[in-house]
């Protein structure tokens, strides 16, 4: 039978309208808006819809998706992205998830280890000190972030929208925490972003997704004080009086040069001129807007061992599109950059061990 949602999934990720569709399927725009609520389309019509959106014309009769909910989803740009944009995010969650759904049958994947920090949303920095103290990380650099949250539980897919206005966007799904990441960023961006991302799962997992201010400060702060701990950069940075300190440092965190001064700033080791002083210096250097001698990046311990697995079977990830009746360039959008190369290392059974 056909389904109505993964019409409005597909015309999504190729972020056209319901005009724009019926333009390139040759069908009147009353069509696809009777299509996507729910009637019973000819074959014919679904073909052409298969036709204009590239999609195999089996994707649109299997069983229905898990459409994700816009308002339970956490964006951290949301002002600055086109509804196109959010639309193509929010419909590759959607795809995420089956994604996920595939591998869970047939790998054991550690379960979630959140806890739920809701009443510490005003005291993020104790929010983020109760989660280290949980995951027994003491006040030590974190060495692999992804690789932390993958064994925590966290499913995390890659966004390759190709537009900087989508930076990142976290959900719960059946108590399950998917965080969904630009790959176009830097290493330092990007972790950064999965921590602020971390920091939504475990602060308003209650609360539903609160796109404001508010809850991106928090979440901002809980980032901060997670992958600097303020017993150890005060350790380490008792006396900051050049912002090439401030360079020197900053790989040991893994974070950016702006992030590590402002993180100094906060902990009031360096002063409110010697801040601004800093940052503008380190604007010139190419520190706004990058990150000279970054850090490499970050790749998926997870997603690296369930396809070196599959690839000892011989299944490759066109396999696993065929399975899901998507493109392959949709699980290609949903790995990239994160899964790193595929080695021929054998994993033993069926479960991944991600610490």
């Amino acid at each position: 039978m056909f389904c109505s949602e993964r019409l409005i999934i597909a015309r999504q990720r190729r972020k056209l309208s319901g005009r724009e569709l019926a333009d390139r399927a040759g069908v009147t725009p009353v069509t696809v808006s009777k299509a996507e609520n729910g009637h019973q389309v000819e074959t014919s019509t679904v073909e052409k819809f298969a036709d204009a959106l590239d999609y195999p014309v089996c994707f649109f009769y299997k069983n229905g998706l898990e459409v994700v909910d816009a308002e339970t989803v956490s964006f951290r740009s949301l002002k600055k992205m086109s509804a196109a944009e959010r639309d193509a995010s929010i419909a590759a969650g959607a795809l995420g998830i089956e994604l996920y759904d595939w591998i869970d049958k047939r790998f054991d994947l550690p379960k979630p280890d959140l806890i739920d920090l809701n009443k510490e949303r005003s005291r993020p920095h104790v929010a983020a000190r109760l989660l280290r103290q949980h995951w027994g990380l003491g006040d030590r650099p974190i060495g692999n972030v992804l690789k932390l949250l993958e064994s925590k539980g966290v499913r995390v897919l890659s966004l390759s929208e190709n537009t900087k206005n989508v930076d990142a966007y976290s959900f719960w799904r059946s108590d399950r925490p998917y965080v969904f990441l630009n790959q176009e960023k830097t290493a330092e961006r990007s972790i950064f972003d999965s921590v602020h991302e971390l920091g939504h799962l475990v602060l308003h997992h209650h609360a539903g997704a609160r796109n404001d201010k508010g809850s991106e400060f928090q979440a901002d702060q809980f980032a901060s004080s997670f992958l600097m701990p303020e017993h150890d950069v005060k350790n380490e940075m008792s006396d900051v009086i050049s912002p090439q300190q401030i360079i020197r440092a900053k790989k040991r965190w893994k974070v950016s040069a702006m992030a590590l001064a402002y993180r100094l700033h906060g902990l009031n080791l360096i002063s409110d001129w010697n801040y601004r002083s800093f940052c503008i210096h380190l604007g010139s250097l190419g520190y706004r807007s990058g990150e000279p001698d970054g850090v490499p990046r970050e790749t998926s311990v997870a997603l690296s061992k369930v396809l070196t697995a599959l690839w000892t079977k011989r299944l490759t990830k066109v396999e696993i599109a065929k399975d899901l009746s998507v493109p392959i360039e949709e699980i290609e959008s949903l790995i990239f950059g994160l899964a790193g190369p595929v080695t021929s290392t054998a994993i033993s059974g069926r479960t991944l061990s991600l610490v």
